[in-house]
C-alpha cells in the first residue's frame, strides 16, 4: 500500500544526524534541556501513533465479524476524526511554528526540515483518502454490509500505510529536532 502514496521510506541523511551522536534518544529523558514543552510535543506523537494503532485493530475486528458494524462505525468515526484533525493542526504547527524556530536556532539542519515538511504535505494526501475512505465505510455500513465490509479492507491497507508512515516520519521528526532543541536550549 505504500506505493500508492509517493512515501519517503529510506533515512534521513547522515548529515541530518550529526547532534544525534551527542544526544543519543536514551539520554533525551535525563538532559536539563529537556523541558516540558518538548516532552508534550512527543507525547502528541505518541498519541498519534496509539490512535493509527487503534484504528487498524478496529478496523481487523470488524473485518473478522469480531465488532458489531454499529459499534464499528462509531469507534472509526471518533478515533479516525481525532487522528487526522490532530495530525493536521500538529503538523500545521510544527510548519509555521516550530521548525522556523528549529531553522533559526541552527540553519545546518534546514535540508532536513524541509524533508519534513514534504513529508507532512504526502501525510496529507494518505489522510486525505483515509477520511473519504472511512467516511464511504460508515455510509455502506448503514446501506450495505458487504460493500462496508469491501471498503473496510481498503481501509486498513490505507491505515496500515498511516502507521507505517508515523512510525518513520516521527521518529525521523524526533531524532532531528531534539537534539537542536537540547543543543540550543531551546523550548524552555
Amino acid at each position: 500500500m505504500l506505493d500508492q502514496f509517493e512515501i519517503r521510506t529510506d533515512d534521513m541523511p547522515s548529515e541530518m544526524r550529526t547532534l544525534l551522536a551527542d544526544y543519543p534518544r536514551d539520554d533525551w529523558e535525563a538532559h536539563p534541556g529537556f523541558k516540558e514543552r518538548t516532552r508534550q510535543w512527543m507525547g502528541a506523537h505518541q498519541m498519534f501513533r496509539r490512535l493509527g494503532g487503534i484504528i487498524g485493530k478496529e478496523t481487523e475486528l470488524y473485518l473478522d465479524k469480531s465488532q458489531a458494524p454499529d459499534e464499528y462505525a462509531e469507534r472509526l468515526s471518533y478515533y479516525g476524526d481525532a487522528l487526522v484533525r490532530n495530525l493536521h493542526g500538529h503538523h500545521h504547527w510544527e510548519d509555521d511554528n516550530y521548525f522556523p524556530e528549529l531553522s533559526a536556532a541552527d540553519s545546518r539542519f534546514d535540508a532536513g526540515l524541509e524533508i519534513l515538511e514534504k513529508d507532512h504535505q504526502a501525510l496529507d494526501i494518505v489522510l486525505d483518502s483515509f477520511t473519504r475512505t472511512a467516511n464511504r465505510t460508515i455510509k455502506l455500513i448503514q446501506l450495505d454490509e458487504v460493500s462496508a465490509r469491501e471498503e473496510a479492507g481498503t481501509l486498513h491497507k490505507t491505515a496500515e500505510t498511516i502507521e507505517a508512515f508515523l512510525q518513520r516520519h516521527l521518529s525521523d521528526e524526533e531524532e532531528l529536532a531534539v537534539p537542536i532543541i537540547l543543543h540550543h536550549r531551546l523550548r524552555g
